[in-house]
């Protein structure tokens, strides 16, 4: 029988963040062993961002060394690697790097995506999410091969540089970070067809697995560099995002993980693809047979920050939870325009009420929050999407225990808050599947909870009215479709 769930099995997960690449070392209840870190850094001019491909490879063994400090290498089962969501390169047919890392956010490719929409549409249209948009991985791959000179060059992920290194050997990429190349995750191969018409040669793109893939193992010279026992099996992970819903355990249909970190990013577990007309949701393959919809707004913590900038966040929520505040502040982080749960490229923040003083008008973002993300659920229920299982709440955000409470009345339902509710940790728990167990399994075992959080049906009651006047709002401005609002009011009757 395998030891996997047992205080003797240890599970690396490694994440390539965009800051910083993060190793940890779990055991297989859980428990945090060890956790090591290494900066990043990046490259802006305008709308371009680039990091040096060389650097994730370096921190990332750094940081492995690190984490795996005074651990006996013949207690380590397995790793997997995630990374961020369309960042790509070129490399050679060796894999060392040809192009600069485009990062996930770098939007030089803009004019690309007409191309790719005019040629992949109707694929796109069949997975869901209708639309390439200019920061994916496609249209960047189109700028490259436009704006470079590497006949035999291979396009990988940011990932995939990372498990090349590890294998000593090109392996296959994960659907997850394949999304944005355009792979077709319901037939599960490459539009070859469309692809050509693009004018992307054949076989510059990778083989693809299914998340919880064993790759291949460690060779001699990554064991060497990291400290990671040759030999330890390489599993296929996923993108940052659904790393942290593993993370989460948000697994089974229904199951939701919330992420208020700078915009509010919601993940969850369906057994369908959920499509959107609207394209604002899409969803990844997670590791067995089910899908895993999710979209990302543009409101959130960031509006915060702005608004607060070196504030006392402690002592300005207590201060806000005294006012009893109903106020409502639309909270977009940027200057404007808003991706999910509805797209409104012309969308700007507005405030319902009168706050007065920073505590009100603090609150009003707190609440502003919290009306944004049960809109996100009454759009995805209104898609069809399993919404009623478990959620947990993660972020930066959740660390607030005043707006995890706001955020549970508002929603009207009970919330969990993890222990360890992180990327790397959710690519531990992923790894542990290497020795034979289940993803299912090894989340029940290894997901720590920290605390559960009840709405309180009083406050509930007192603050669904204010939510409904804000998705009025929204819609008296033209950013939200009348249909939703209606499906949102019918949800809060029930």
């Amino acid at each position: 029988m395998s030891d996997a769930l047992t205080t003797d099995a240890v599970h690396l997960g490694l994440d390539l963040g965009t800051q910083s690449a993060r190793a940890v070392a779990v055991d297989g209840t859980g428990r945090l062993l060890a956790a090591a870190s290494r900066p990043l850094t990046g490259r802006r001019d305008g709308v371009r961002h680039e990091q040096d491909p060389a650097q994730w490879w370096s921190a990332l063994a750094a940081a492995c060394r690190e984490a795996l400090t005074g651990i006996a290498p013949e207690r380590i089962r397995g790793l997997a690697v995630d990374a961020t969501s369309g960042t790509v390169l070129l490399a050679d047919p060796q894999g060392h790097p040809l192009t600069p890392g485009l990062m996930y956010d770098d939007g030089r490719a803009r004019a690309y995506t007409a191309r790719a929409n005019r040629a992949g549409g109707e694929v796109w249209r069949e997975l869901g999410y209708r639309a390439m948009q200019p920061t994916w991985a496609l249209p960047k791959l189109l700028w490259l091969l436009d704006n470079t000179d590497f006949p035999d060059a291979r396009l990988l992920h940011q990932a995939d540089l990372i498990t090349w290194r590890l294998a000593g050997h090109q392996v296959a990429a994960d659907t997850g970070h394949a999304l944005k190349t355009g792979y077709d995750l319901v037939h599960e191969r490459w539009p070859d067809a469309e692809l050509a018409r693009m004018g992307v040669p054949a076989g510059l793109l990778p083989d693809v697995v299914r998340p919880g893939t064993v790759l291949g193992t460690v060779c001699a010279d990554a064991a060497d560099a990291t400290s990671v026992p040759a030999g330890t099996p390489i599993v296929a992970g996923m993108t940052d995002g659904c790393a942290a819903q593993i993370g989460a355990g948000a697994l089974t249909p229904g199951a939701w993980n919330s992420v208020l970190g700078t915009t509010l990013v919601l993940k969850g577990a369906s057994p369908h693809l959920v499509r959107d007309p609207g394209g604002v949701v899409y969803c990844h393959r997670g590791p067995g047979g089910t899908w895993l919809p999710g979209g990302a707004s543009s409101s959130g913590a960031g509006a915060v920050a702005r608004r607060f900038p070196g504030a006392d966040l402690d002592a300005l929520t207590a201060r806000a939870e005294a006012t009893g505040s109903t106020a409502v502040a639309y909270p977009l982080t940027g200057g404007g325009g808003e991706r999910f749960p509805f797209r409104a490229p012309d969308a700007t923040p507005f405030v319902l009420g009168d706050p007065r003083g920073d505590a009100e008008e603090f609150h009003a973002l707190l609440l502003g929050t919290a009306c944004v993300e049960r809109l996100c659920f009454d759009y995805l229920d209104h898609l069809g999407a399993p919404v009623d299982g478990p959620l947990t709440l993660t972020g930066g955000g959740a660390r607030n225990r005043y707006w995890s409470r706001l955020r549970a009345d508002v929603l009207g339902r009970p919330v969990t808050l993890p222990e360890h509710a992180e990327s790397a940790t959710g690519m531990a728990v992923l790894a542990a599947t290497a020795s034979g167990v289940t993803l299912e399994e090894a989340a029940a075992a290894m997901v720590r909870t920290r605390e559960r959080l009840d709405p309180d049906p009083s406050r509930t009651a007192r603050l669904t009215p204010v939510y409904l006047d804000f998705v009025d709002e929204l819609t008296r401005r033209g950013w939200l479709e009348p249909a939703v609002a209606t499906h949102a009011r019918g949800k809060a009757e029930q």
